[in-house]
């Protein structure tokens, strides 16, 4: 398939993929349940707060968000064409916002290798068993300096403590081992040559049910930002595909007959000076005997 799908394309490619994809057994449709609960609202939220302020600045053509159809991620940013493509498509009356949806893998993208100007993945890491492919296909589908926006749930925080507490029920939809840490994530970033620029930790009150606790510790995300800002529940990082240049750099031997030239026709303009002086001396001489 050459470059993105279109409206027309990204109807033919939903039916190619509707079999190797299996909605249920997927770990990311796990997520939507608990986004409708209220600290999943409290989430969705935050998140989308975060994602508006830094898409909004990120140019191109082709913008793409994988996975949690919830939400437009994509919604602030002016790049002329979006896509969506997840295991889980968006609901009909969302879908007319898109350029084009695509049901697909995280880790298996259906585009070709650098088509994608901007990729937001939120929770694509932690709602897959294969992260790490994951990342290899936002390598392969940016193009050089390209961008991509990650979210995450922090394990280094109240929310994530809470979910590796024993004999108590699951906080967030996906095991603690399947959380990845910000440090982590940036030693993954770097083998890949990917440079992070930009990137913020929220969502810092206690792990409550109810939105009547969340709203009265709302004072906690202030207060959490200044004093112990890695401790957020959630994390948004943007980070820039980083690609080495080459410089060509021509031989010496190349180079040496146009010096000796410039160096020999320099030397015959002087000598031809020199001569046409001393021609006029003579003549001057010559002339001025004459009148003696």
């Amino acid at each position: 398939m050459a470059g993105l799908p279109g409206a027309g394309v990204g109807e033919e490619v939903v039916i190619r993929f509707r079999n190797s994809v299996s909605i249920a057994e997927h770990p990311i449709v796990d997520l939507g349940p608990w986004l409708q609960s209220d600290p999943g609202r409290y989430v969705q939220s935050w998140e989308q707060a975060r994602f508006d302020a830094m898409v909004a600045d990120m140019f191109g053509y082709n913008a793409l968000q994988a996975g949690m159809p919830q939400l437009d991620l994509l919604r602030a940013n002016r790049m002329p064409f979006k896509a969506y493509a997840g295991p889980v498509l968006p609901d009909p009356s969302l879908a007319h916002d898109w350029g084009g949806t695509v049901l697909a893998r995280p880790e298996a993208l259906p585009f070709d290798s650098q088509s994608i100007d901007l990729l937001v993945l939120p929770h694509g890491l932690e709602m897959t068993a294969y992260p790490h492919q994951v990342l290899r296909e936002v390598d392969r589908v940016l193009v050089p300096e390209g961008r991509v926006v990650i979210s995450g749930f922090n394990p280094w925080s109240l929310w994530g403590a809470r979910n590796r507490m024993p004999f108590l029920s699951p906080w967030l939809p996906q095991p603690a081992g399947a959380q990845v840490s910000l440090h982590r994530l940036k030693d993954w970033f770097k083998l890949l040559s990917f440079e992070v620029d930009r990137g913020h930790f929220g969502c810092y009150v206690p792990p409550f049910r109810t939105d009547k606790w969340i709203r009265r510790s709302a004072f906690m995300e202030s207060a959490g930002d200044r004093w112990w800002p890695v401790c957020g529940a959630v994390y948004v990082v943007s980070a820039v595909k980083r690609v080495a240049g080459m410089r060509l750099i021509a031989p010496a031997w190349k180079r040496k007959p146009h010096r000796a030239g410039l160096r020999q026709a320099t030397g015959v303009a002087v000598n031809r000076g020199i001569s046409h002086d001393e021609g006029s001396t003579r003549k001057f001489m010559t002339e001025h005997k004459k009148y003696d």
